[in-house]
């Protein structure tokens, strides 16, 4: 047994004195370090962790802190992470999110601030986009993956919201074959650009458990892409990892897929886009009415790759169109029937992803009593709002001189919100 019952009770006990709202579970060292992890990001499909990719995002942390976070289950992921991969970390602590106000308690905000990694395990993804959106804890969770350059990961629905684009089953699930009938159905509600800001998501909706035989979603990610186009006016793009395989994404833009094939020979992940030559919508997308994304029968191009214990094969997110060890397929829907079919060669389709990645942001005096300043490339229609820990909004304007008066606020903790159109960018802080 590891000798962390005090920080284990301690843990425990900050929960309850705060009713409750958390549980904490902690393995490891109680002091903790400050180290500098490398950015990394894994999408894991679901059915069950690959070891080899959970390995490679524990080495981003580069030995320091790592934070597991959930709104169901326990301590499944301590021991497993901390001493069974053999990839040595500081720590690793599950907080689990008992009730929806743990995502402004002060010592979980405190844990997330300080990790080199985090983790969200799977559950319900409605409960994590009602817990966590608009709270400290997205705050902290972006301000991981942009300003700190960490590690940040998830499993099925940790997947799941990890997208520019993202289905948060607000209203239920939906399968693939109630999405193709009908894209307007009431269950099918697609978050757009107001939750977690990804490197490398720009413009991407993910999907998880693609391949489970008891519920197959190729037709569904086919669908929210399509959907997403329609809402957004953008070039949808789509991330599927099947069910026991990842996509493991390092700062060079190369995302990697993890897996078990030849072995298992359904081991892939799934790169998809609309073919950029000619037409690239659907012909046929109406309430009621059965999607049809034709376009000749090369509606969406997608790089299907192999995933494998050794990661080697990939797909590189900085053109959209170069990989290494996948084939192509052209997927297209008559009518709410979806096809697969090989394809030869590749769309003569290049992206420049990295060039959208957002600008980075420093928000300073933090704790501060009378004024935050801005630094960044915001214009003068920059918009700010400001919400208190509760979410209800405190103040709103335009940014001016890249400064804002807080003084008139109560001492507390603050969101505040930067939108400058496809720019946004959010931070918690502390008014005295």
């Amino acid at each position: 047994m590891k000798t962390v019952l005090s920080a284990f009770a301690f843990c425990l006990a900050a929960g309850w004195a705060s009713g409750q709202s958390y549980t904490s579970y902690f393995t490891g060292n109680e002091e903790n370090i400050d180290v500098q992890p490398e950015f990394g990001l894994c999408l894991m499909g679901g059915a069950g962790e690959s070891d080899e990719a959970m390995v490679w995002f524990l080495e981003k942390a580069n030995g320091g802190d790592v934070v597991v976070i959930r709104t169901s289950g326990s301590d499944g992921y301590n021991d497993y992470m901390y001493s069974e991969l053999g990839v040595a970390v500081n720590s690793v602590e599950t907080i689990r999110f008992d009730s929806e106000e743990a995502a402004t308690d002060p010592y979980v905000i405190d844990k997330l601030s300080n990790a080199e990694a985090i983790w969200m395990a799977g559950g319900n993804q409605a409960t994590y986009v009602n817990y966590w959106k608009d709270t400290p804890v997205e705050d902290a969770i972006n301000n991981l993956l942009n300003e700190v350059g960490g590690a940040v990961g998830g499993i099925s629905a940790g997947t799941a919201i990890l997208g520019q684009g993202y289905f948060g089953a607000l209203a239920g699930t939906i399968t693939q074959e109630e999405a193709l009938a009908n894209p307007f159905d009431n269950s099918l509600i697609l978050g757009w650009d107001d939750f977690i800001q990804t490197p490398f998501m720009e413009n991407v909706i993910t999907e998880t458990h693609t391949n489970d035989p008891d519920r197959i979603r190729y037709g569904r990610i086919f669908s929210f892409m399509a959907r997403l186009g329609y809402d957004q006016g953008i070039r949808p793009l789509g991330m599927a990892p099947n069910e026991y395989c990842a996509i493991a994404i390092g700062e060079d833009g190369l995302a990697r897929a993890f897996g078990e094939f030849p072995e298992f020979d359904d081991d892939y992940v799934y790169f998809l886009q609309p073919n950029c030559e000619g037409p690239q919508g659907p012909e046929i997308i109406e309430e009621d009415t059965p999607l049809t994304w034709n376009r000749g029968g090369e509606a969406v191009k997608v790089y299907q790759v192999p995933a494998t214990v050794s990661g080697q094969n990939f797909f590189d997110l900085n053109d959209w169109n170069n990989g290494s060890g996948g084939s192509w397929e052209n997927w297209y829907a008559i009518e709410g029937e979806l096809t697969r079919e090989p394809e030869p060669e590749a769309p003569e389709c290049f992206l420049s992803i990295r060039e959208t990645r957002r600008e980075t942001v420093r928000v300073y005096p933090n704790p501060t009593m009378d004024r935050l300043q801005v630094e960044g490339e915001f214009g003068s229609e920059t918009v700010y709002e400001i919400y208190d820990v509760a979410g209800r909004r405190v103040d709103r304007g335009v940014l001016a001189n890249s400064q804002m008066d807080v003084s008139e606020l109560p001492a507390g903790i603050y969101r505040l919100s930067l939108n400058a159109g496809l720019k946004i960018f959010s931070s918690s802080f502390v008014k005295h």
